[in-house]
């Protein structure tokens, strides 16, 4: 197969003209920068951010004349009002007031602020009934592992499951899932889930190699997730799982804005600097209106395997402590143990490997808590965020 080049990329896509038909993409500098890897191409193309519906076919066409190039194995395309100047392709030039400074902490519903239009509610997911967060305030908690374990604890309840590993820069689900190869795809575009273990599973780590480093900007990064949710034949899901990247960044928001999440689940593991970052977790989704289904305390404890003795390596019972304080839900403690981390490593997760093993039953314990919290009620519409 012969290497693929951004000169090469960028030839074939000037025989696409802009938005309003004058010129082509990339003359008009519509095209950021192109990432390849592994043969497949990755890029977005800016248009006007209230026609990106009707841009749609456009970017068909440039994700078709990509994957026709000789050597090309995949093409991701994804649209942005995003320019690389950091100005949306229709700002005004000059005449636009200067906004004030915005942060993440002063976002809140728009149901309060009675100037802000009412957004109509999100769609679900085609086929899919509850969508479930599993996020982290800070990485290395463990939060992957739990989400896996969550989804076949809830698989073990008779529910249909899916993962989406929205971890669009460190996606671990192929490996945690022990899933190898391509998504096949239905008419060159809607992509089918890959499976394992009877979980349907969609991840970027299975578009590009697993050392290679995801170097995308933010609108990048939320089309893409945009895509891998809607642009995937799910079937009929009862709950899809969403595995978080950790913090409070560009994904959670796309997610709380772009479907009706019915919850969220908060990891952590009990030292004080870990429950600082969840805390961020917790506050964020709480600003956007999204139901906090509780939170579980990862690597709680140690039990020696030789004395049977237990050590609070990182301290033990802060995140309990953290929920009671908060008043949402303790779903509950697992153990820091060395079964747990070789079965994830080897794509064998404990509650498949060893499903009587006391590590599963935690798991399973927390699956039903949290399917106990979405079933017996609708998802909440996801909310216009606005900032002050």
């Amino acid at each position: 197969m012969s290497q693929v080049t951004k000169e090469v990329v960028l030839a074939q896509l000037k025989q696409v003209t802009g938005p309003d038909f004058e010129g082509d993409i990339v003359s008009l500098g519509l095209v950021s920068d192109i990432f390849i890897a592994d043969n497949k191409v990755f890029f977005s193309i800016t248009v006007p951010s209230d026609r990106a519906q009707a841009m749609e076919p456009l970017r068909q066409r440039a994700e078709k004349l990509v994957k026709d190039i000789p050597g090309v194995a995949g093409a991701l395309v994804t649209l942005t009002a995003e320019r690389k100047g950091g100005r949306t392709s229709d700002d005004a030039p000059q005449n636009r007031p200067k906004p004030a400074p915005q942060s993440v902490s002063q976002a809140r519903p728009a149901a309060h602020a009675h100037a802000a239009p009412q957004a109509p509610a999100k769609p679900g997911i085609p086929g899919v009934g509850k969508i479930i967060a599993v996020a982290s305030g800070k990485g290395g908690v463990g939060k992957s592992t739990t989400s896996v374990n969550i989804a076949l604890g809830l698989q073990a309840l008779g529910l249909k499951v899916g993962i989406l590993d929205a971890d669009v820069y460190g996606p671990s689900m192929p490996r945690l899932m022990g899933i190898s190869g391509r998504p096949e795809t239905t008419n060159g575009r809607i992509m089918k889930p890959m499976s394992n273990y009877g979980i349907k599973v969609m991840s970027m780590g299975f578009l590009v190699e697993e050392e290679t480093p995801m170097i995308w900007r933010g609108p990048m990064v939320m089309s893409a997730l945009t895509q891998m949710m809607r642009e995937v034949e799910w079937g009929d899901l009862d709950v899809m799982v969403v595995d978080m990247p950790p913090g409070t960044g560009d994904t959670q928001l796309t997610m709380a804005q772009q479907v009706p999440l019915a919850g969220a689940v908060i990891v952590s593991t009990p030292q004080d600097l870990a429950l600082i970052d969840a805390r961020k977790g917790l506050n964020m989704f709480a600003k956007v209106n999204v139901p906090l289904l509780g939170i579980v305390e990862n690597m709680s404890y140690f039990i020696a395997p030789d004395t049977g003795n237990r050590y609070d390596i990182f301290g033990h019972g802060g995140a309990q402590r953290e929920a009671e304080r908060l008043n949402v839900p303790f779903l509950g403690a697992v153990p820091l143990h060395m079964q747990i981390r070789e079965l994830s490593d080897a794509g064998m997760p404990v509650t498949v490997k060893d499903p009587e093993s006391p590590h599963a039953q935690i798991y399973r314990d927390i699956a039903q808590k949290v399917w106990a919290q979405v079933s017996g009620g609708s998802s909440r519409a996801a909310p216009k965020i606005v900032f002050e």
